[in-house]
């Protein structure tokens, strides 16, 4: 959940459909900069991804905002 008590969006690396759930990690966080909302990058442990990888991968929405990615180690 965030702030607002809504449920949290996560962009799943590598995944082409909807999913109910997964088991992922968090391996980055995309700040919003012209948003209020913050979201999340999850991805297996064993998969690494560039800051370029992940705006390529999210570029379908996030290029309507300006953003900041920030890699979680």
């Amino acid at each position: 959940m965030w702030w607002d008590w809504e449920e949290q969006d996560v962009y799943v690396m590598w995944v082409n459909e909807p999913l109910e759930t997964f088991e992922w990690d968090v391996i980055a966080v995309i700040h919003r900069k012209n948003d209020v909302e913050d979201k999340r990058v999850a991805a297996p442990k064993w998969m690494k991804f560039s800051v370029e990888e992940i705006r390529k991968q999210t570029a379908f929405q996030e290029q309507f905002f300006e953003s900041e990615i920030e890699l979680i180690n």
